[in-house]
């Protein structure tokens, strides 16, 4: 096994991670949920109520990720919801500060990150996208409801106006989008754990690139940094990055998250779990990395 030299002594937190960055040969960055909650685009709380108030009202709903999947009354009330979710998370999501520090760090390094956040997180930083492959698809794409053929689509002056001309809770109806080509309801392009979801041209453009990316590294020093993920869909991220620890002797499994989950025994001696905050960690962990 590869011996890391970071890890032989003890350091705080920020410190092992900045080395650990330096010392490896590449890094592969698994990002979910827990890293924009991080910088304040959380789901729930006054974010969502603020947004949805009236939504709430009426259904009791409790957070923005289920409210997303609530099946409304009828498609002028989705799109009334989904347009203003939509602008929120997407077309207007502001900058988030751990997203450029992390983007300051692995410039450094031969990188690639695979995502299982919808959001637009990583155009707003201004990340290079084809070192970015959004797993889950994204809200600010549209697909054909029945998934009638692989392509995905987006409009957003459409999104612009269903949320201007709503009124009550719904769009006018002459405002639904519709699949050009079985006639279908469009809905937003987000993996469902049922049907799944439209894979086009370019998701699989992006699944190659990642791909390429872990093949042109196997074998190397490879840093498997996974931030903010949890344990929803843990056969994106968290096990395919077990799995790549496991089979490389000399990679690592780095995790920052503040809720433990467990290390499978073949890979414990390879891993590092970190429980600071993620922006808090990311913003020190710069100042020791970039000097």
């Amino acid at each position: 096994m590869t011996k890391w030299k970071s890890l032989d002594r003890v350091q705080e937190e920020p410190a092992l991670l900045a080395a650990l960055l330096a010392e490896a040969d590449a890094v592969v960055v698994g990002i979910g949920a827990g890293m924009s909650a991080a910088d304040g685009f959380t789901y729930i709380g006054e974010r969502f109520e603020t947004a949805f108030p009236d939504f709430i009202e009426k259904y009791g709903l409790l957070d923005m990720l289920q409210a997303s999947l609530y099946q409304f009354a009828d498609l002028e009330e989705y799109w009334a919801f989904q347009s203003r979710f939509v602008a929120l998370n997407y077309l207007d999501q502001p900058v988030g500060q751990a997203y450029l520090d992390l983007k300051e760090m692995l410039e450094t390094k031969p990188y690639h990150i695979i995502t299982t956040n919808a959001d637009n997180a990583f155009a707003a930083a201004e990340y290079e996208m084809d070192k970015v492959f959004h797993i889950q698809g994204e809200y600010g794409l549209w697909q054909c409801s029945q998934f009638c053929h692989q392509q995905t689509y987006r409009n957003d002056a459409l999104i612009r106006r269903m949320i201007v001309e709503q009124k009550d809770m719904k769009i006018p109806r002459d405002l639904i989008p519709y699949c050009p080509k079985c006639g279908a309801p469009f809905e937003i392009n987000k993996r469902n754990a049922e049907k799944g979801m439209v894979e086009d041209v370019d998701f699989f453009a992006q699944k190659e690139r990642y791909d390429r990316f872990l093949a042109e590294h196997e074998g190397q020093k490879v840093l498997y940094l996974e931030i903010g993920v949890g344990y929803t869909t843990p056969q994106f991220i968290k096990h395919p990055f077990q799995a790549k620890t496991q089979a490389n002797p000399a990679s690592l499994f780095v995790t920052i998250n503040q809720k433990q989950y467990r290390i499978p025994p073949a890979i414990r001696s390879q891993t590092v779990q970190l429980s600071s905050h993620i922006a808090d960690l990311l913003a020190d962990t710069k100042k020791y990395y970039i000097k």
